[in-house]
């Protein structure tokens, strides 16, 4: 296998800290604004997107996402797409795609059509009968069938003629593995590039994404009282509790609320979490595909070199003011204990989306 060429980084461990500081560029962006966050890419990697972008005029491959559950994922693959060719790139999750499925059972017109597909695509081990009743009795923690989940990846795809495949869910488990590295074959894709984004983050930073985030009742935006607040910040005097109000107009001011056992943090995911690890472990061991590797955080006593201060995720703190009836937002440098316990800082998602920019120009030859 050729020996993936990166950028001027430190190795650190098996993943590399991507030095996003950029000489001549000075100034300070919001990241969570999109048209700041467009010139932030253009300035430090303008002319790699270019490359991507004269690329995928004629050509695609497929990547394969994989990272610890809720380690940002479909974050980096969607804020990728955004910046590079929208048009161009389809970001697959295989979750998303057995939720799409089991909304078609429901529909009687879409359930003989997935029943008719199955009959002339599917093959394995259990009859398409079997199928259909795995797929209406199924809880949400039971996996199905690979060959299943392969037929139904191959529809999905088969829709989306010319694009980048960005596959976010697959391979789920260790003996999915061996089928990721002719994925491309057994989905009839043609002769593309396919390589893995293996995606390494503090566990504490997982812990505290699930604790503190809050979902709106009425229209299921997810927001983070620690991490990631709303616009407007409410206050409840005689609970001296804090909350996130929705900022879409449409819901009147909803109080947003943390999901029912959320307040456990990981705890709850932990065995998936470990099977995420074994499972990037496996993929960084193989043979023949190329791997880009992201890591999200940066050991505070190496990032003034490193990064910029914007890039760090900030920590937000809230104070009452009685006397004007108002709450007030700090926020500094989140500092978390990565997992070898090191302080580190966490990274917002566009300086991670860089690294992979330049590493997957890299892998591509461009």
């Amino acid at each position: 296998m050729a020996t993936l060429k990166l950028f001027p980084m430190e190795l650190i461990m098996d993943f590399p800290i991507f030095k996003t500081k950029k000489q001549g560029v000075d100034k300070k962006f919001n990241l969570t604004a999109p048209s700041e966050r467009q010139e932030y890419f253009e300035l430090k990697a303008g002319a790699e997107i270019k490359k991507l972008r004269q690329y995928l005029e004629n050509h695609s491959f497929i990547a394969y996402f994989l990272g610890k559950k809720n380690s940002g994922k479909g974050t980096y693959a969607k804020m990728f797409a955004g910046i590079v060719a929208p048009e161009k790139i389809f970001h697959f999750s295989i979750g998303d795609m057995t939720r799409r499925v089991d909304k078609e059972l429901k529909d009687k017109e879409k359930k003989e059509q997935l029943i008719e597909f199955l009959k002339k695509n599917y093959r394995g081990w259990i009859s398409v009968d079997e199928i259909i009743s795995i797929l209406e009795s199924r809880s949400t923690k039971k996996l199905l069938p690979t060959e299943l989940i392969l037929t139904l990846t191959k529809r999905e795809i088969a829709k989306q003629k010319g694009k980048v495949i960005f596959i976010d869910g697959f391979p789920r488990e260790l003996d999915q593995m061996a089928f990721s590295l002719f994925f491309r074959d057994l989905i009839d894709y043609r002769d593309d590039p396919d390589f893995f984004v293996l995606i390494d983050l503090p566990e504490k930073v997982i812990d505290e994404r699930i604790k503190w985030r809050r979902i709106c009742p009425v229209c299921q935006t997810s927001g983070n009282l620690k991490l990631m607040p709303s616009s407007r910040i409410g206050y409840k005097e005689d609970k001296k509790e804090f909350f996130l109000v929705c900022d879409n107009p449409e819901c009147q001011g909803a109080e947003m609320v943390q999901k029912e056992g959320d307040e456990f943090g990981m705890e709850p995911i932990k065995e998936r979490i470990k099977l995420d690890a074994k499972l990037m472990e496996k993929a960084f061991s193989l043979y023949g595909i190329p791997k880009i590797l992201l890591r999200n955080s940066v050991p505070v006593e190496q990032a003034k070199n490193l990064i910029d201060d914007y890039e760090i995720t900030p920590e937000f703190y809230y104070k009452w003011d009685e006397k004007k009836k108002k709450v007030k937002v700090i926020k500094k440098p989140w500092i978390v204990e990565d997992d070898q316990g090191n302080d580190s800082y966490s990274l917002m998602p566009p300086p991670v989306v860089l690294s992979l920019i330049y590493q997957m120009t890299e892998v591509l030859k461009l």
